[in-house]
């Protein structure tokens, strides 16, 4: 069974509405840090880059989740939400 964005933003409720890289990584399972910043980095996930900083829209995290690149990529991931 799919999981829709109904699910993602019940999941993700008690995350700010825009998430540092570390709070990305905890949302989908503590993901590396390189694994993460690779989907930052190839705009897997749209993002804002401000001084040292990733900056996450909690929406576009939900997007990421629930799109095909995900889908097929998760399966490559040790740890699926």
């Amino acid at each position: 069974m799919e999981k829709g964005k109904k699910h993602y933003k019940e999941l993700f409720k008690d995350y700010p509405d825009v998430v540092t890289l570390v709070q990305f990584r905890e949302m989908l399972g503590g993901i590396a840090d390189s694994t993460a910043r690779k989907l930052v980095r190839t705009n897997a996930v749209k993002h804002f880059y401000i001084r040292d900083t990733y900056m996450i829209p909690k929406k576009c995290v939900i997007d990421y989740v629930t799109s095909e690149h995900y889908k097929d990529y998760k399966k490559s991931l040790k740890v699926q939400i």
